[in-house]
């Protein structure tokens, strides 16, 4: 299957990190890959990859601020592409982060994520790619689109960013 989590709202990474929980709960193999953000920023980061090793990997640069940072980010995504196309060999499940923000920043490309998707399906590897913005075509090849929406959120009301809530 191919699940998309995308929206405006809080918690795409966190519907993730669950569908690892409950994947793993059934005996899966599942890796998890996550674009965009760098190792050590979040704290589902230091569950994950203590839960699965090198099956997980924080490849990202962070939040891509400026076109001059581009190239760099593109190489990181590339490095990312590339542990995720190791690991559908081997896992059950292969969850993407922030994938579609990548693909939003055009840092990585649809037919990147088509030959993902096209990979995942030949070798019955469940695929989950989260992140805002699902464009229509992923959204129409999808099996599960889930998209979360902001009703409230403390950060409008000059709250900031919490541990363990936000990161």
């Amino acid at each position: 299957m191919i699940l998309v989590y995308t929206g405006d709202g809080k918690g795409k990474t966190s519907a993730c990190t669950g569908q690892v929980v409950r994947a793993m709960g059934q005996g899966m193999t599942v890796a998890f890959g996550q674009f965009m953000k760098r190792d050590g920023q979040a704290g589902e980061q230091a569950m994950l990859a203590q839960w699965l090793g090198p099956r997980f990997l924080a490849g990202g640069c962070g939040f891509l601020r400026r076109d001059e940072d581009r190239p760099a980010h593109r190489e990181a995504a590339l490095q990312v592409l590339a542990w995720a196309r190791r690991q559908m060999a081997e896992a059950d499940m292969l969850v993407l982060d922030e994938s579609l923000y990548a693909f939003g920043a055009g840092i990585l490309l649809r037919e990147e994520i088509e030959e993902l998707m096209a990979l995942a399906r030949q070798q019955a590897t469940h695929l989950v790619l989260s992140g805002r913005n699902a464009p229509d075509w992923l959204v129409d090849a999808a099996d599960l689109v889930t998209s979360m929406t902001e009703i409230k959120h403390p950060w409008r009301a000059g709250i900031k960013a919490a541990p363990g809530i936000e990161y």
